[in-house]
């Protein structure tokens, strides 16, 4: 079974400064809630681009994960898209896509994913991994939200 994350949320900078903070990976950890204790173990580039390869370390319920990446798909100051290569998930495509729109920009996020061990995964999923995923995002919101706050 495949499932769906999506979240819209709007910024008030220029679309240049955006894609600027999101390309670079090891942005990611600023945005990544504490609890999983995530870092960067390797980025094969200093900005994502097309081939760009990110190996991290995190904690999911405790139990320490690596995780592997790949940016599959790059629109310079549009989109960008990353792809588990080796993780916890049977799959994990995240769509990250930038527009301008009035008052700033708009940051979109997809993800499609499935989690392995047919129904069992079903289960894990209803019972953690669906509001674990929506807890991770609701904190980069805040955080995304914070840092391009504009001073008062």
């Amino acid at each position: 079974m495949t499932y769906t994350l999506h979240r819209t949320q709007v910024v008030a900078q220029d679309l240049a400064s955006v894609f600027a903070f999101f390309k670079d990976p090891h942005n990611l950890e600023a945005i990544t809630p504490p609890w999983l204790r995530f870092r960067i173990l390797m980025a094969s580039d200093a900005t994502v681009r097309a081939g760009t390869r990110i190996r991290y370390a995190l904690r999911i319920l405790g139990v320490p994960v690596q995780w592997e990446s790949a940016i599959t798909h790059y629109e310079e100051n549009r989109a960008f898209a990353d792809e588990q290569v080796v993780g916890p998930y049977r799959s994990w495509y995240h769509r990250h896509e930038f527009r301008e729109v009035p008052g700033g920009v708009e940051i979109v996020d997809h993800v499609t994913y499935a989690l392995p061990f047919g129904p069992l995964g079903r289960l894990v999923h209803a019972l953690v991994v669906r509001h674990q995923l929506r807890a991770i995002f609701d904190y980069r919101a805040k955080r995304i939200r914070e840092r391009f706050a504009r001073p008062t």
